[in-house]
């Protein structure tokens, strides 16, 4: 494989060994399933290091555009491989699963968190939960915002983000008594002030006391605020939760045949919610941000990109944020900012009500409509009655072009709480979801499978398959 390296470019190398490969895959010149020349020859045939060689191919691999087959070969992806990966994020983290599914899985496996003994207090009756999480590249949007608009409360809500990440995993385990969590704000001090700092925990401090009205024991324990100027061009925003519960009221997650799934909409205006919601949450914003807004943005604030990402995968959409988002009351900057709902009050009736009736609770977030596969064993989910796509997800699509098939992976598409029940107290569910302003339906059942897999027929009568 003959390559035009420039060694005298400003562009390092192995770059530049993306670049081309990256671009002959997208023009055809490289087809799906062709084999690349081994990195020794690539090396000899381009007078570089294989090292270098190894290196660019291994970003290559991580953006899903080439498969490794052999300690030193490769060969190219699907077409269809993932847009979200090639940014440099993944929907499913496979890689980081692989280290950490060999790790001690805690006191009680399958559990949607990891729970261990109460190593706080010693009760041998209790066990902790500790979990951490943060807003993701959203934090990135309400920069561009605030940027433009010079206010920094558009921060505020980031900090609710960050914060439900963590809250709604841990309702996943049935948590019902006191939380302390922890902020913290990793920051480049020249583009994000401390107006910016004051934003953000006045934010934080709000919305939990917000959630503690609604009955939510959830108390912040401080935190830190590091300036990291050579991490990050903008800011990030991150926070972990703690809280120690009984080992007999955990949700071990024992989702197994003739389950009914009830999805909880991510969108509408809930009672507690003082203005429209879009659904987004705070996952798969990488992929939002850079499919719907345009390269203006790119030009304008570099700080906010990574630049080994391909120029075609950056900024590449039709939308500044102020425009109209098709089909809905929201601007595009409104719907994509559009701080995550937690279902804290929700789940925290449901499981008085129904107590140990409920088999399960998934938290659509990372892996989106495909998360319930790791959870449950020998579990078929049938999910053929989701709600109809939001406009928001619809116009992320279509902008994109990303497959159906992968949208499902990357956004919750409607519904981002999954509980899982039988049959007859699938109603109870969705009434009490109801008389918070939130609509829920039953989205699917469960049936049993020699392994688990996910059969998902869409409101247009789109239907995927996915396996773990």
């Amino acid at each position: 494989m003959k390559l035009n390296i420039d060694s005298a470019s400003s562009l390092p190398v192995f770059q530049q060994i993306i670049d081309q490969i990256h671009f002959s895959i997208n023009t055809g010149a490289l087809k799906t399933g062709e084999k690349l020349p081994s990195i020794r020859n690539i090396a000899q045939d381009n007078d570089i290091a294989a090292n270098t060689v190894a290196k660019a191919l291994r970003q290559l691999e991580f953006r899903g555009l080439v498969n490794a087959i052999d300690r030193s070969g490769f060969v190219v992806a699907k077409a269809n491989d993932s847009r979200y990966q090639a940014r440099g994020v993944s929907s499913d983290k496979t890689e980081v699963h692989n280290v950490v599914d060999r790790l001690d899985a805690g006191t009680l496996p399958g559990a949607f968190c990891k729970i261990t003994e109460d190593y706080l207090s010693g009760d041998p009756e209790k066990c902790n939960v500790i979990h951490a999480d943060g807003s993701g590249t959203k934090s990135i949007i309400a920069y561009l915002v605030y940027k433009e608009t010079g206010d920094p409360k558009v921060f505020r809500g980031i900090a609710q983000d960050s914060i439900v990440m963590n809250l709604d995993d841990l309702l996943c385990v049935g948590l019902n008594g006191r939380i302390l969590i922890s902020n913290t704000i990793n920051r480049n001090a020249l583009n994000c002030p401390g107006e910016v700092v004051s934003a953000l925990i006045e934010g934080s401090e709000a919305f939990l006391a917000e959630l503690r009205d609604q009955g939510v024991d959830i108390y912040s324990g401080g935190g830190e605020t590091a300036d990291v100027g050579d991490l990050t061009g903008t800011i990030v925003v991150d926070s972990c939760a703690v809280a120690i519960m009984k080992k007999t009221d955990v949700i071990r997650n024992h989702i197994k045949a003739n389950m009914a799934i009830v999805g909880l909409s991510s969108t509408g205006q809930s009672s507690y919610e003082t203005k429209t919601n879009s659904g987004i949450g705070s996952n798969g914003l990488t992929s939002a941000r850079h499919d719907m807004l345009c390269h203006y943005y790119a030009e304008k604030y570099p700080e906010t990109f990574d630049p080994n990402i391909a120029r075609e995968l950056m900024y590449c959409g039709p939308y500044k944020l102020d425009d109209a988002l098709p089909n809905s009351d929201l601007s595009v900057g409104e719907a994509i900012l559009s701080p995550t709902r937690s279902y804290a009050a929700v789940i925290h009736r449901i499981i008085t009500e129904l107590g140990n009736e409920i088999n399960g609770l998934i938290h659509c977030s990372g892996g989106a409509q495909t998360k319930c596969l790791k959870f449950g064993q020998k579990v078929k989910f049938v999910k053929d009655k989701l709600f109809s796509t939001p406009p928001l997800f619809e116009e992320i699509q279509r902008a994109s072009g990303t497959t159906w098939e992968e949208m499902y992976k990357v956004f919750n598409m409607g519904h981002r709480m999954e509980v899982y029940v039988p049959h007859n107290r699938a109603q109870e569910v969705i009434d009490i979801s109801g008389s918070f302003g939130i609509d829920a339906q039953q989205v699917g059942y469960t049936e049993s499978a020699e392994s688990n897999h996910l059969s998902l027929t869409d409101s247009e009568g789109r239907h995927f398959n996915y396996t773990l």
